[in-house]
């Protein structure tokens, strides 16, 4: 169901016309090429569910699409192991949000995409990666039809497999997602926050140089901008759960 259009957006349609420059719509496909189930969850920048059904299921081999408007922000993730009844109450093990459509954020850890979609006054889409609120499944980014660089951004590899112990978040005998730095020891060194919370002072440790040399387009820690912020323009976007090399 279309997000309701408020006053804002009905301005920012109303500048885009009166200058001349449209910036387009994008469209996101999901899609899962993972072996298990994953329950995509989407969150706008202000809190609110992107244009779609944010109570989706994603079955090994499936996809589906969203649309956002110009100037949209926001976030996927996927969430993994969901139990939910029929009124859409339960809970994941891994990226749970509040229910089956999300009331919040992924909890970590979870890798995130994070998008900004052009708008009237700039027509670039800005687009990352993140690991840092740690991982649970593999992502990837390939933006198709847009102009610029366009770069592909993405987790491909299983940091599940090589997280070091004390990352590590366990269900029943199996790791199934990888804590940031943060979130295990909650240091300031490790967070970038008091003595650290500028990119002069807070640099990169063992553990996010662990993720960034797995993954090394993604984001790894908070001040890692350089190589982890994408841009495209008039592109859709295709969103993949366990990507391959070669996605």
């Amino acid at each position: 169901m279309p997000m309701a259009i408020t006053s804002d957006f009905s301005l920012l349609l109303l500048l885009v016309l009166v200058s001349g420059n449209v910036a387009s719509a994008a469209v996101f496909t999901l899609e899962n090429r993972c072996s298990y189930t994953v329950w995509p969850g989407t969150l706008s920048g202000n809190g609110v569910a992107i244009v779609g059904d944010a109570g989706l299921s994603l079955q090994p081999g499936s996809s589906v699409q969203l649309t956002a408007p110009p100037g949209w922000s926001g976030r996927f993730w996927g969430r993994t192991d969901c139990n939910f009844d029929n009124a859409g109450k339960g809970k994941c093990v891994t990226g749970d949000c509040g229910g089956l459509k999300c009331i919040a954020g992924g909890a970590p850890p979870v890798t995130l995409v994070e998008f900004t979609i052009g708008s009237a006054s700039n027509t670039k889409d800005f687009y990352d990666v993140s690991l840092v609120d740690g991982y649970n499944v593999g992502m990837g980014v390939k933006a198709t039809g847009g102009s610029g660089d366009c770069q592909y951004a993405g987790c491909v590899a299983d940091l599940n497999s090589h997280c070091p112990r004390e990352l590590q978040v366990m269900n029943g005998d199996s790791v199934v997602a990888c804590k940031s730095a943060c979130a295990a020891f909650n240091t300031a060194e490790f967070c970038c926050t008091a003595d650290h919370s500028t990119p002069q002072t807070c640099s990169p440790t063992q553990y996010s140089e662990m993720f960034k040399n797995a993954c090394p387009t993604a984001y790894s820690y908070a001040y890692d901008d350089a190589s982890s912020t994408c841009t495209c323009s008039g592109s859709d976007y295709l969103i993949t759960f366990c990507p391959t090399p070669f996605s």
